[in-house]
């Protein structure tokens, strides 16, 4: 897979949890959930530092940034403040999606070009690869995704806060 660096924006802003559960379980379940999503985090006194592998579309990259974990009255809240971000580019989805694109102007263009009538099917098979083989798989996974999963690694038969 080839890399190619998008521009980085400024770095988002931060994420916030509160969970019932007393800071020591809240800081058990950030390594817990950290470990099931392939993230870094290294803990530090009462939080730590954070690598976060994260799904933006067609981007994929990593945040990074400390994690405190402070008292709050029923439990603890948990804050991730990113303060660096590096995404790169799926160029294979990208591939998959130009040739879509080209299908579909193919499947489009027959009615003004009547000899391309033939290729018509075709585009329409290229069009449609691009629904199937890329966009209907897009999923986002980011900061605010992790922070809900620390709920359910801390207590994984409790339901997570909110619902």
């Amino acid at each position: 897979m080839v890399h190619v660096a998008v521009a980085t924006a400024p770095p988002p802003a931060e994420h916030a949890v509160e969970l019932p559960y007393t800071p020591a379980e809240a800081l058990r379940a950030i390594g817990a959930a950290a470990e099931d999503w392939g993230a870094e985090f290294e803990p530090r006194g009462a939080g730590g530092e954070l690598r976060l592998p994260v799904v933006a579309g067609l981007r994929r990259g990593m945040l990074s940034g400390p994690v405190a974990v402070e008292a709050a009255r029923p439990g603890a809240r948990v804050v991730f403040r990113p303060v660096a971000q590096d995404y790169y580019l799926e160029t294979s989805a990208v591939a998959v999606l130009l040739m879509a694109a080209a299908g579909a102007l193919l499947s489009m263009a027959w009615p003004l070009f009547p000899s391309l009538l033939p290729t018509a099917p075709f585009g329409v098979v290229l069009a449609l690869s691009g629904w199937f083989l890329v966009l209907s798989r897009r999923r986002g996974r980011g900061a605010a995704d992790f922070l809900a999963s620390i709920a359910i690694a801390a207590h994984p038969n409790a339901s997570p806060p909110g619902e």
